[in-house]
């Protein structure tokens, strides 16, 4: 039996918490490269893509070094992807923050907006809705999980097409209910920190490694 652990690059972009998720993915079971080497990024097992902040400056970031095609060049070969946070955010078309309407990195339909809620931002534990089938959550559906974010999706218009399977969508509710987590073939992301989730986010990582 085969004790190799995958390999997981942590886009190394200049988000703030780059330390922290690689930790956490070595506490998963990966090998894990902070990088933002294009070649690096594309070999490796997996690609985490972190993110902590306003949505307009990670795409800028991201753009500076060529991440939207790290992840189209990843995914065109069904290599996994996984965005944390806003890092999940931005792979979806656009988000309006602030007043401005920045496009995201277009992997995904929709529009991050700021969430209608009493208490703003959405800071805490929280309980998700995931489905039965998911591989993120598997051994995980009664846990909560850590969420810093005042924005979101709140519709997901991405459906079956053709032999293409759904999407599985995993919700939450704060004032309004809202994606905390999708998965979708090679490309899967979370709206909470698992790195900030204590055993439960290990353990969701840890479900995602071993899919690599």
């Amino acid at each position: 039996m085969s004790t190799t652990r995958p390999n997981v690059v942590v886009l190394d972009y200049g988000s703030g918490n780059v330390h922290s998720a690689a930790k956490a993915l070595e506490r998963a079971g990966a090998d894990v490269t902070l990088s933002n080497d294009k070649q690096a990024a594309l070999r490796a097992d997996g690609l985490l893509v972190p993110g902590v902040g306003a949505f307009a400056a990670v795409v800028d970031q991201l753009e500076g070094v060529r991440g939207g095609e790290i992840v189209d060049h990843r995914l065109a070969g069904g290599r996994p992807v996984l965005g944390i946070c806003v890092g999940m955010q931005v792979l979806f078309e656009r988000g309006v923050e602030r007043g401005a309407d920045v496009e995201g990195l277009g992997q995904w339909p929709g529009v991050v907006e700021p969430i209608e809620a009493e208490v703003l931002p959405h800071m805490g534990w929280n309980t998700v809705e995931a489905p039965q089938d998911s591989v993120l959550f598997d051994g995980l559906h009664d846990e909560r999980f850590y969420f810093v974010h005042s924005y979101g999706v709140t519709d997901f218009p991405l459906e079956a097409y053709g032999p293409f399977r759904a999407p599985k969508l995993t919700w939450a509710e704060h004032g309004e209910r809202f994606v905390a987590a999708v998965e979708n073939g090679p490309l899967s992301a979370t709206q909470f920190h698992p790195e900030k989730s204590g055993e439960p986010g290990i353990r969701l990582l840890r479900n995602w490694v071993s899919s690599l």
